[in-house]
């Protein structure tokens, strides 16, 4: 497969394992679980995966320079914080609405890349944003929403996890040398799941309820599409399309998230939720079809 169109499948993939957690957060809520035992067993568990693939498949220890140290705690950091403050924004707001604040990650993470890289954002990238922000109200059904009454904190959680995700990105874009994807991986899940255990429930991982109950078969389906796959995926495929573009590309998590929830959950989709998910696919493939396409249009010396 081309290697310009591996590398933003791979991102589309990532981000999709993000996009059923919420339902599998709602299932395990029908079990009895709350939503913080199930987030702490998602990144127990996703740090004890990562952990046993190291053991398994390192024979050193990676060596890596401060900057790329710090550049992998700060990606772990807000990987666990972005769990946080989302599930707070969800706490105070409509879980439509909830989704619809998370997104606005997208033209952060946009602007954010340019920032850093000190350009101007690209025409391609801004008419992206447009069909995305635009598919991600109709999408998520947020018109329909009753705005009266809400809480200042939910729009401020959600404001912040969105800002976190398109930090994450950003760190995540960054290539560090000396230590392998899996070493990667394992160092950033353990960032994670520290700072989620000041917040969550830690004492299930000693109280017997992670490893003696249900909650354990759920730790393991959100450990692997919440931690292992995405961060595994993101680590490789992000450096190479750049943060800018892995964040418009991370749209289609929300696509997957309502169609979990119609499946699963049952939930409704209305024909205004469907022209919106067709938006949001199309803006987060404009990028990459016109760069193929300008790419097979270059003259060859």
């Amino acid at each position: 497969m081309n290697n310009k169109l591996l590398f933003p499948l791979l991102i589309i993939i990532a981000s999709s394992s993000y996009g059923i957690l919420s339902t599998m957060i709602k299932v395990a809520m029908a079990h009895g679980f709350t939503t913080d035992q199930a987030v702490q067993s998602q990144y127990s568990i996703g740090f004890l995966l990562a952990f046993i693939l190291f053991i398994a498949t390192q024979r050193s220890l990676p060596k890596i320079s401060l900057k790329g140290l710090l550049i992998l705690i700060c990606a772990g950091l807000f990987t666990g914080i972005t769990g946080i403050v989302y599930g707070k924004s969800v706490h105070y707001l409509p879980a439509s609405l909830a989704v619809v604040m998370l997104f606005q990650f997208t033209w952060m993470g946009l602007f954010l890349d340019c920032i850093i890289h000190k350009r101007l954002p690209k025409r391609i990238e801004l008419i992206s944003l447009a069909f995305l922000i635009g598919g991600t109200i109709l999408a998520a059904g947020v018109l329909d929403v009753d705005l009266s009454g809400l809480s200042w904190k939910g729009w401020a959680f959600g404001f912040a996890a969105a800002f976190s995700f398109a930090c994450f990105m950003q760190f995540n874009s960054k290539h560090v040398e000396g230590i392998s994807t899996v070493a990667r991986m394992t160092l950033m899940s353990l960032m994670a799941l520290i700072i989620v255990s000041f917040f969550q429930a830690p004492e299930v991982m000693w109280d017997g309820t992670l490893f003696k109950t249900d909650l354990l078969y759920f730790g393991l389906a959100l450990g692997f599409f919440g931690i292992i796959l995405p961060i595994l995926l993101f680590t490789v495929a992000v450096p190479k399309v750049g943060g800018g573009t892995a964040s418009i590309l991370s749209a289609t998590e929300l696509p997957v998230a309502i169609l979990a929830s119609v499946v699963v959950l049952n939930e409704t989709l209305s024909p205004m939720q469907i022209v919106g998910i067709i938006l949001v696919l199309i803006g987060m493939t404009l990028p990459t079809l016109i760069q193929m396409r300008r790419e097979r249009n270059r003259p060859t010396l």
